[in-house]
């Protein structure tokens, strides 16, 4: 049996190569500028918002505390007149990207550390065969990083065109790390 300690090195590869493919689809490529609009009345809405005072977290528009309220004419008033969406909010201030990128860069280890797991238990020590180590690495990376994009389609009106980018995102980081897996795979 491979133990974790033996897969170290495609853990850690698989992370900066998965780091690096994800900035070069954002930075180079930049193929997911288009999923992003810019309000007609940005400059009203900030000041509206700015105005509420909100907190950093998640607001729903219209906020329906509880579903039996749903059916209440005002409720589906609201509905109506619209809009009808999901807002982010941060903390006001700079973008600082440092935290953001440290924190996927830890996820990509955490991605990676797990399909390790699994493929630690489900490929033996003397399996030579890199298409083997490849296929378990890429479906566990593949359904990691790409499998959260359709909730948020389903449930948060995210565009089914910028799902289907983040799906594809999902493809080229799984392919990335299978292909450092298979690459470091210690050999019995």
């Amino acid at each position: 049996m491979v133990t974790l300690p033996q897969l170290w090195a495609p853990i850690l590869l698989a992370a900066v190569l998965v780091f690096v493919t994800s900035s070069l689809v954002h930075m180079v490529f930049k193929w997911h500028n288009s999923d992003y609009q810019k309000l007609s009345n940005e400059d009203e809405v900030r000041a509206a918002i700015r105005k509420g005072n909100p907190s950093p977290g998640q607001y729903v528009l219209p906020h329906c505390a509880d579903q039996k309220d749903m059916a209440k004419p005002e409720m589906v008033q609201k509905f109506a007149e619209g809009p009808v969406g999901f807002v982010t909010l941060r903390k006001s201030g700079a973008m600082n990207m440092t935290p953001m990128l440290v924190n996927w860069f830890i996820f990509n280890l955490v991605v990676a550390f797990f399909s390790a797991y699994l493929a630690s238990r489900t490929v033996s020590a003397d399996a030579n065969d890199y298409l083997h180590v490849f296929r378990i690495v890429g479906t566990v990376t593949f359904l990691a990083y790409a499998s959260g994009a359709v909730p948020g389609a389903i449930w948060m009106g995210k565009p089914w065109s910028a799902a289907y980018k983040e799906i594809f995102d999902g493809l080229l980081y799984g392919l990335v790390s299978a292909g450092a897996f298979g690459w470091l795979w210690p050999r019995g």
